[in-house]
């Protein structure tokens, strides 16, 4: 079987890998993930997925390279990580009592083939006051999630409802579009 790597540094991303029980290790992909001027979030996620998997297999040849993107909408501009407490405050305030998209992209390379899949997922916020805001930004430290949140975690007390064909997509790697696209590739799954 070829090598398989996990073209990111992400702990959300690696342990929803290790869930399919393939060996894989992880290379940290160099790639600028700003936004193009005015480019939509679903083409955002893409190309940054495709971006990080051809990076990373440039210099791993023969191996099959995963990388994914996930970029939050709301109101057709996308929601990127807060880096900090106020940015993460002010997130959770403007999804309040809104429905917020999410892309999640994944990319499977062996850098010449490209195979893709994304995932849709809808989050129904549920009316979030400030203190509950605060309580949480405190609790959960979300400073390094797109949307200022972990479903895995508390954040899943900020939602109303979710909507999605796959449950671990809004963690940060849609493992049901993952496990077709390495079938695709021809890597067995157990």
């Amino acid at each position: 079987m070829p090598a398989l790597i996990l073209a990111s540094t992400s702990r959300y991303r690696a342990e929803l890998l290790s869930r399919l029980r393939l060996p894989f290790s992880c290379v940290a992909p160099a790639v600028d993930e700003t936004p193009l001027p005015a480019e939509p979030p679903l083409q955002l996620a893409t190309r940054l997925a495709r971006a990080k998997a051809t990076a990373v297999a440039a210099t791993h040849p023969g191996a099959w390279v995963i990388g994914s993107d996930q970029v939050a909408e709301l109101d057709g501009a996308p929601l990127g990580k807060p880096g900090t407490r106020e940015a993460a405050r002010t997130q959770l305030a403007a999804m309040s009592g809104r429905q917020v998209l999410f892309h999640t992209a994944v990319c499977v390379s062996d850098g010449e083939r490209h195979l893709q899949a994304v995932d849709l997922t809808r989050v129904g916020f549920r009316t979030l006051h400030a203190d509950e805001i605060e309580r949480y930004v405190d609790a959960e430290q979300p400073l390094d999630c797109a949307g200022s949140f972990k479903c895995e975690g508390l954040g899943i007390t900020l939602f109303e409802a979710i909507h999605t064909q796959d449950p671990t997509a809004l963690v940060g790697l849609p493992l049901i579009g993952l496990s077709r696209l390495l079938r695709e590739a021809g890597l067995a799954l157990p």
